[in-house]
């Protein structure tokens, strides 16, 4: 930008020519700028000014928006990084819990099948000892259902 503004300034300020008859004794007259001059060079030198400068607004409190909007978005980002960070911790406590679980059910398994085999060897019989047990259940439940029917029904009355 530097170099920019020294030709503005270069090409608006005319150049001093030096003239063979200014080495004399008397000093050549200095030619100033004219006001149309140096107008333009007020223009230019403001106007790249302004480009080298970034505009503030933020830091004008009514335009303060921006700085503040800034912080929320900000505060808001670390929120919901510790959100994914706590879900993550979440994750991997259920998952543990999950493989706990696992075993849990894989233990309950072993046991059903321990006591699967132990009430096959407890009650294992030969087939003429279960046709015996078979036998001596339903006498009972002819016994059973014989009572309750006399018991519903009653002795019947003798007619004279």
């Amino acid at each position: 930008m530097a170099s920019t503004t020294s030709l503005v300034v270069a090409q608006i300020l005319p150049a001093h020519h030096s003239h063979p008859k200014a080495h004399t004794s008397k000093h050549a007259p200095v030619a100033l700028p004219t006001r149309r001059q140096c107008l333009l060079f007020l223009t230019a030198t403001t106007s790249l000014k302004a480009m080298e400068m970034p505009s503030r607004a933020q830091d004008i409190p009514l335009f303060g928006l921006r700085k503040s909007l800034k912080k929320a978005e900000q505060e808001a980002e670390l929120i919901v990084k510790e959100g994914f960070e706590a879900a993550d911790k979440g994750i991997v406590a259920v998952e543990k819990g999950v493989e706990t679980a696992e075993k849990g059910v894989e233990a309950v398994e072993k046991g059903v099948e321990a006591a699967e085999k132990e009430i096959e060897t407890a009650v294992s019989f030969s087939g003429l000892a279960q046709a015996g047990v078979v036998a001596g259940a339903e006498v009972i439940g002819v016994l059973i259902t014989t009572s309750v029917v006399n018991g519903i029904l009653g002795p019947e009355p003798q007619k004279s």
